[in-house]
């Protein structure tokens, strides 16, 4: 996500600011990762995954909200292209978070975490289609060396040998791609206005194209589940203070930097699957998911100290 200027961090040096903006970043990473892990056990109860996102992202919407009413200066709202870019960031998040837990559901919560990582490379494909970004040797090999590692993850390579069904690998791919659409609305909203505008309209977005895909029946029963709890968790870490958390880190943290710390994000899911899930990869699913992260945050890296930073893949 873009820098901003406005920032409640004030500590004394710069240094401090640094340590603590990435802690900040590290802490909406952690929040991903087990935000994961909780849809997981959520959508292994039998909860439709649109549901689970729909109350991730409605719960998330009164925090966004509240975050703007504390600091609504220069929100930006009676701007028509906030609004505009604002209401495409919202279908990406809204495709982002119903994909991923659908690939959760299907897979497991290492695969979904590890595939969603790949965003960044949806973003170079698509600004080379559009002639915005410069194809070179180093992209192209990286960008190979992660479909190596999502064809190692996902066991297509063997008919029926795979132990990742197609629609777990599509809607792990599609839930990186919806989240690359929410960076690129979110980054042309965010000269028209303030980011906690945006994921305000954006999270709004979200929710209500959710709660018309989503199971209505299902939706009121949340209210009366012992589940509750864990739809109240997953909205508070997984869309309430994790983006502001992470919006904050930003203000004084290298995109660079930022690109390694948020490979907590599907390590935290990862571990959470084997420990809490009892989910299991083979040896050749973990030398995928290795190749995935190395060579994804490596070509961020290698981006962000060119000048042309790409969204921390988170």
């Amino acid at each position: 996500m873009p820098n901003h200027s406005e920032s409640p961090l004030n500590p004394s040096s710069p240094g401090r600011v640094a340590g603590l903006s990435t802690l900040f970043v590290a802490l909406a990473a952690l929040c991903w990762g087990l935000s994961g892990g909780i849809g997981g056990i959520l959508t292994g109860d039998g909860w439709d995954p649109v549901v689970v996102s729909f109350y991730r992202g409605a719960i998330g919407f009164v925090f966004v909200l509240s975050w703007l009413a504390l600091r609504p200066q220069g929100s930006g709202l009676g701007n028509k292209k906030l609004w505009l870019w604002s209401l495409l960031a919202g279908l990406g998040v809204a495709g982002n978070f119903s994909f991923y837990f659908m690939s959760i559901a299907e897979g497991s919560v290492a695969v979904a975490a590890t595939l969603m990582y790949c965003a960044p490379v949806f973003v170079y494909l698509v600004s080379f289609t559009l002639k915005l970004e410069q194809p070179t040797l180093f992209k192209w090999v990286a960008i190979v060396m992660v479909l190596f590692g999502v064809v190692l993850l996902t066991g297509i390579y063997g008919v029926g040998a795979g132990e990742v069904t197609a629609i777990a690998a599509g809607a792990g791919l599609l839930s990186g791609l919806s989240y690359a659409v929410f960076i690129f609305g979110f980054k042309c909203a965010a000269p028209h206005g303030s980011p906690q505008a945006i994921l305000v309209i954006a999270f709004a977005v979200m929710a209500i194209i959710l709660f018309l895909l989503g199971d209505p029946e299902q939706t009121v029963d949340v209210l009366s589940t012992s589940s509750w709890p864990l739809f109240l968790i997953l909205g508070v870490i997984g869309a309430g203070l994790s983006f502001i958390f992470y919006i904050i880190g930003l203000n004084h943290t290298a995109p660079a930097v930022a690109s390694i710390v948020a490979m907590v994000e599907p390590v935290t899911a990862s571990l959470f699957g084997v420990v809490i899930l009892d989910q299991s990869l083979g040896l050749v699913q973990v030398l995928g998911m290795v190749l995935i992260l190395v060579t994804v945050t490596a070509l961020s890296v290698y981006s962000n100290s060119r000048g042309k930073p790409l969204p921390p893949a988170r």
